[in-house]
């Protein structure tokens, strides 16, 4: 049987009509302040009521149905997508726990108290309520988003949020599709419990890996291509859509996961891969798309709902609105103050509970689930009935509510340095215009009637916007507010720098995105707690998560190219990091009077910030002084580097001039500056090459290798492997296990041992010292902890070169054991006294 054919032209202008119709309902909710979201849908349900009743024009839209392939397959990847894209991935990282807590338990909890709700006040079986029940737990918080990027909420929250929209969507779909094959089976036992969890986890884990795996192959070809915003936004379009039907239909794990995997991952490192002429022309278009496939979706469940079915089904209905509420609020209000005891998350405010509770609408992925049920199912028509109507009160009530709902809790208030910003803002753009008026009056064809006018109206606007900036100074401006909004405007002015220096090529992606997230953190510690964090970009404890990578790559022994490249990477980023910071603190030294002055601040305070300036400044100015005393190749190589990117700009900067001016012809400008672009990008990479050290420099500042013969030298040299450690990283934690030793080259290395009463220094080792001999030949674990104290340079001989040595080096292991018998006789008798002893 032939598949019926389809009405290109109907679907073609069914689709312009909807866009045109979603283009209009945008620009009137916008001027109505309504949400979107509900417009669009109460549109769809309007017409779609009027089509039913023959309406002309609109019979057409009363047959419209909203196949949940299309939403699945077609929409859902752009929505996910976009929003992963734009998702900041360190911040979602450090908040990984309590998302996954809402998003998975969360989740899974809603699902089983709105099923238990529905079977005992319903009487549907098991299996079906818990079906249903997972259906209402998927929320649509694109609404409760944008009303926290409006509000100016912490940060953190809406990482919260925005991340459990991302995992919530592949957890619902995943849930929903277990409890659906109960549902056939027609019971629940503990075995299928079982297996539905294992089988949860497998496809969750398998869609973020397929997702990982499928950005990398994506972002490599995209580092290939230079300055063609076809072919790359297109490689990002074909991602999309490639991950989550590869995942969904091939491999059998989440599509939404994968999509969620692959977005962050090229939102994140995938955009050192992005030409920077490309990445505003991206933005532009996931902006686009996602807008789109939102209202479309909205008008599209407007245009399905039949009201007739939901009245004949209101008594389910209300049952299945009281327990989704009351399921909502038990994980809103009791998961939320959980997740603020976790480590290193802050309590959220019971205000803002409130918001996540009522702002839970549900959308186009509830009612997708529900419509892709199999014709048969015990149960399906009033579940995709129940689901209607639990979409449309949320989008009705909760959503036409929640602006009464924000300002009865106080939280319409934007912070006192915004409402600074706005006053500053509108004084600027009216000063601006009174310096326009003379122009308009030059060559005599203004009217001076109408400039005198513009002119009195502007000085009265000034007057009065004069007179709110300073009551707002003096009613709520102390000096913790004046000096929380300098920081912030020097953050402000920072950061420009920042992407002005990535933008130029000076920083490179990673370096560029740790100072942003830097002064990210620093914007949200001083709006929310009033302080300035500890630490942001050098912590103590060094980067944790990047730590525990590297030290899993370790123990690959085929990895350890890999390795070596990522550890010299994290070495150039520190350095650009110093290099960055110096210009940018300098800087704003520099225009710290002019910040100071725009907004009134005390000198008090502007000294008080100056300070912190200071130390910025000098401490940024130590750490390059630190590189370039251990490794001056590199940093001469680095500055070679900057000079030639400042002599491309220079010229670049010229011959776009030329060009504008006609000097140049276009197609032969066109062609220098791509040539330029070109030298640009090569120039943006580190000279990782200039933190190796020759193995030959180090072997002959070791003492007992310099009296080698010269064959046995070059034995032992080929046998040594490079690593290259950043400052503060460990480099050996008492208590491993380890077989390798390890000879510093460049930089300083400090040893100590964790005692019951607290730390012991043990030792300070410099270039020509070696350490861990003694796990390497006598085995068991290691007896202290060597961290880098600068960036170092090390080279690492392990226990199987020592045996493939021993035959062709006889004195080399006779060596090891002499210093390994002197070394214990001096961590013997006083350990204190030795300056630099292994102890490893």
């Amino acid at each position: 049987m032939e598949p019926a054919p389809v009405d290109v032209s109907r679907t073609v202008g069914l689709v312009s009509a909807l866009l045109l119709l979603a283009a209009a309902v945008h620009t009137a909710a916008k001027r109505t302040r309504f949400p979107v979201t509900v417009v669009l849908v109460l549109v769809g349900v309007l017409l779609a009521q009027l089509g039913r009743l023959g309406v002309p024009f609109l019979t057409a839209l009363g047959d419209v149905r909203l196949p949940p392939e299309v939403v699945i397959f077609v929409f859902l990847p752009v929505l996910v997508f976009e929003s992963a894209l734009n998702m900041e991935a360190r911040a979602l990282r450090e908040n990984l726990a309590p998302v996954l807590t809402l998003a998975v338990p969360g989740l899974v909890l809603s699902t089983a108290l709105s099923g238990a709700l529905l079977a005992w006040a319903t009487g549907m079986s098991w299996p079906s309520a818990l079906l249903l029940g997972s259906m209402l737990s998927a929320t649509d918080p694109v609404g409760v988003v944008a009303l926290f990027r409006q509000l100016g909420a912490p940060r953190r929250l809406a990482v919260l949020v925005e991340g459990e929209s991302l995992f919530n969507d592949a957890t619902s779909i995943v849930v929903a599709r277990i409890l659906q094959s109960m549902v056939l089976v027609g019971a629940v036992s503990a075995q299928t419990v079982l297996e539905g969890a294992l089988e949860f986890f497998a496809v969750f884990a398998g869609g973020l890996a397929a997702g990982w795996i499928f950005a990398v192959l994506v972002g490599q070809l995209m580092g290939r291509v230079e300055g063609d915003s076809f072919v790359e936004i297109s490689l990002t379009a074909v991602l999309a859509y490639f991950a989550f039907l590869v995942a969904e239909e091939f491999l059998g794990v989440s599509g939404v996961m994968a999509t969620v995997a692959a977005g962050m991952l090229i939102g994140g490192w995938g955009k050192a891969k992005i030409s920077p002429s490309v990445t505003e022309r991206m933005e532009h278009f996931w902006d686009y798309a996602g807008q789109a496939a939102n209202a479309l979706v909205f008008l599209l469940v407007g245009l399905t709902m039949d009201l007739t079915h939901l009245w004949e089904s209101w008594h389910v209905l209300v049952v299945a609105i009281l327990a989704m509420l009351f399921s909502r609020a038990l994980v809103v209000y009791g998961l939320v103050p959980l997740v603020g005891r976790l480590p290193g998350t802050d309590p959220v405010d019971r205000r803002y509970q409130t918001v996540i509770f009522w702002g839970g609408l549900r959308g186009a992925i509830a009612l997708a689930i529900a419509l892709q049920l199999p014709e048969g199912l015990p149960g399906r028509d009033l579940m995709v009935t129940t689901v209607t109507g639990a979409v449309l009160f949320t989008l009705l009530v909760p959503g036409l509510t929640m602006g009464w709902l924000v300002r009865f809790l106080g939280l319409d208030v934007p912070p006192l340095a915004d409402r600074l910003a706005r006053l500053e803002g509108l004084i600027s753009a009216k000063r601006r215009t009174l310096e326009q008026v003379p122009e308009l009056q030059e060559g005599g064809l203004f009217s001076p009637r109408i400039a005198r006018s513009l002119e009195e109206r502007c000085g009265r606007d000034l007057e009065h916007l004069h007179r709110e900036l300073e009551a707002l100074r003096e009613k709520e401006l102390d000096l913790d507010e004046e000096r929380r909004l300098l920081h912030l405007r020097c953050f402000a002015e920072e950061k420009s720098l920042y992407h002005d220096m990535f933008v130029k090529g000076h920083l490179s992606e990673g370096a560029y995105r740790s100072l942003n997230h830097s002064l990210e953190l620093q914007t949200e510690s001083l709006r929310h707690h009033g302080r300035l964090p500890q630490y942001t970009l050098h912590p103590p404890s060094g980067t944790w998560w990047e730590g525990v990578f590297l030290r899993s790559l370790h123990h690959l022994r085929s990895a350890g190219p890999i390795l070596e490249r990522l550890r010299a990477g994290r070495v150039s980023r520190d350095y650009e990091v110093a290099w960055a910071r110096f210009r940018a603190s300098g800087k704003v030294l520099a225009n710290l009077d002019r910040l100071a002055t725009a907004d009134a601040i005390r000198p008090k305070v502007a000294e008080e910030v100056r300070a912190f300036y200071q130390y910025w400044h000098e401490n940024a100015r130590a750490r390059m002084d630190e590189h370039a005393e251990q490794f001056p190749e590199f940093a001469g190589a680095m500055q070679e580097r900057l000079a030639e990117r400042m002599v491309l700009h220079a010229e670049r900067e010229a011959i776009e001039e030329k060009a504008t001016a006609g000097s140049i012809p276009p197609g032969v400008a066109e062609t220098m500056l791509e040539e330029m672009a070109l030298a640009l990008r090569k120039l943006r990479t580190g000279e990782l090459a200039k933190l190796r050290v020759d193995p030959s420099e180090l072997l002959r500042k070791v003492p007992f290798f310099q009296d080698l013969p010269p064959g046995e030298f070059g034995a032992v040299a080929e046998r040594l492997r490079p690593r290259t450690v950043p400052a503060g990283e460990v480099i050996l934690r008492q208590g491993e296990e380890g077989d390798s030793l390890f000879l510093v080259a460049r930089g300083v290395v400090r040893v100590y041992r964790d005692e019951e009463w607290g730390r012991r220094d043990l030792a300070t080792l410099l270039a020509g010292d070696f350490f861990g001999e003694m796990a390497l030949l006598r085995g068991g674990p290691r007896s202290a902890t060597c961290r880098a104290v600068t960036p170092c340079a090390l080279y690492e001989l392990r226990r199987q070169d020592i045996q493939a040595l021993a035959p062709r080096v006889p004195r080399l292991l006779e060596t090891l054991q002499e210093a390994d018998r002197r070394r214990r006789a001096e961590l013997a008798g006083d350990p204190f006294s030795v300056r630099r002893p292994s102890g490893n």
